[in-house]
């Protein structure tokens, strides 16, 4: 599969982007349309500890249980639409049988349940990368465990038996991203994320792109929620201060320039949703982009809960595991939250309050943290300009990604649109000035690169074919 970079915006302008329509829109499942005019409410979810020891058990929390009181929830609210995302436990990883099972029986409940009551229907299945650097990321370097050949094995198993989308969370690059976060190395991230990130994804998404092709798979696309996903989470709200918050800022920037590769090597959307650099992808490509954010509080909190609905097109609760709550099951009850924010926008679209709409979510939390700034439509769409200008150049244009986000975040607080604390602005800085010294050339920055960062744990650069 040929990988096609991008070198110019979808977009003609930022006001021209909202939520619940792309360029590109996509249809699969049993009736699902996603960026086609309105959105649609994702509902992502874990089975509780101890029903995996058995397949049986496993399939009937996932079929019998799950999906079921999902389904149920939402014909009883009235909702039309409703994907489910099954984000695989490391199990159905390694055992071929059970994933089978789950993945069958899920899209055969989903069929039964649309030709029933109506309602439109679709399955995203995600399969897990357990491959350890290590040990090694390609075909032959895994070790007893085969966990690069597993990954290839798992996106099989979830296209041929059922899976409508099929989405990865892939590791490439985390070991250098680990080491910069530790050490406050942006370089080193930059490396990590930007470099070696989008290496592994040109690699791996062309074949998972095939794989989708030859079982009549949508492919939907990847994120970086190992890598800048774990800066903010560890830069955190308010009363943390273990990584500083412009730092986070700055990685979400290079993500975009990784997650991007998986459209650039032929998936069409929807995306991940732990995926927020989701908004500088739609801008860059105009396909469709699943988001989370206020409504994934069962899973994490983060700094811009309203933010990320501002131009999504699939909206999710992130996880939840099953349990009982008050109101019935765990699922069924995030999925009403869920489903009536997506009904509020999908309401904004019918009344054309749609741009209204975007931007109270948008300026809501667009000042509550450096990477909600970054993230904020009209800016992440500066940060895709960005990307686009340098977009054959895997290295130049995460690094440009980078620059433009620091820049950004600095002239919002010369302009004192947002506050950053002494030391927030000191690290800025820091970063803006290291960034803007690095070489031109991708080969004098990845041979600098390989020399200081030959003795960080796990790597090697024959996982990246270096």
């Amino acid at each position: 599969m040929a990988i096609t970079r991008y070198t110019k915006m979808a977009y003609d302008k930022a006001d021209d982007i909202v939520f619940g329509t792309a360029k590109s829109p996509v249809s699969y499942g049993f009736g699902i349309k996603v960026g086609a005019g309105r959105v649609i409410p994702e509902l992502n979810y874990a089975p509780r500890p101890g029903t995996e020891k058995d397949i049986a058990r496993i399939t009937k929390e996932y079929v019998d249980y799950i999906s079921q009181d999902a389904i149920n929830r939402a014909v009883t609210l009235g909702f039309p639409d409703l994907q489910l995302e099954t984000e695989w436990i490391s199990q159905m990883g390694t055992n071929t049988k059970m994933a089978e099972s789950i993945v069958s029986g899920q899209t055969a409940l989903l069929e039964k349940m649309h030709d029933k009551y109506g309602i439109n229907l679709a399955i995203r299945h995600t399969i897990p990368d357990q491959r350890e650097a290590d040990h090694g990321l390609r075909p032959g370097m895994g070790g007893r465990n085969s966990y690069p050949e597993r990954l290839l094995i798992s996106a099989e198993t979830a296209c041929e038996n059922g899976a409508h989308v099929l989405s990865c969370e892939t590791m490439g690059g985390k070991e250098l991203l680990d080491y910069g976060v530790m050490t406050g190395d942006i370089t080193a991230t930059l490396f990590g994320i930007g470099y070696l990130g989008s290496l592994d994804m040109s690699w791996i998404w062309p074949q998972f792109v095939d794989i989708c092709k030859k079982n009549k798979v949508t492919p939907g696309g990847d994120t970086n929620c190992s890598g800048a996903n774990t800066t903010m989470f560890m830069a955190g709200g308010y009363l943390d201060n273990d990584v500083q918050k412009t730092f986070s800022a700055i990685t979400r920037c290079f993500a975009a320039a990784r997650t991007i590769c998986a459209w650039e090597a032929g998936a069409v959307g929807p995306d991940k949703d732990c995926g927020y650099e989701g908004p500088i992808c739609k801008t860059i490509a105009g396909k469709p982009t699943s988001q989370e954010g206020k409504n994934c509080q069962c899973a994490h909190a983060d700094l811009q809960g309203n933010l990320m609905a501002q131009i999504c097109d699939v909206w999710s609760n992130e996880s939840v595991e099953y349990h009982s709550e008050f109101g019935g099951s765990s699922v069924a009850c995030w999925l009403g939250s869920l489903g009536y924010e997506v009904s509020l926008m999908n309401t904004a679209i019918a009344f054309k309050q749609e741009k209204t709409l975007r931007d109270l979510y948008m300026y809501s939390d667009r000042t509550r943290g450096p990477e909600g700034f970054v993230l904020a439509y009209d800016n992440a769409y500066k940060v895709g300009q960005a990307i686009v200008a340098e977009g054959k150049d895997l290295y130049r244009r995460a690094r440009a990604a980078g620059i433009t986000g620091g820049k950004l975040i600095q002239e919002g607080h010369k302009n004192k649109e947002l506050l950053l604390t002494a030391k927030q602005k000191d690290v800025l800085d820091k970063i803006v000035k290291t960034l803007e010294a690095l070489p031109e050339e991708e080969s004098k920055f990845v041979e600098m690169c390989l020399k200081q960062y030959a003795d960080v744990p796990a790597f090697d650069k024959k996982n990246y074919q270096l």
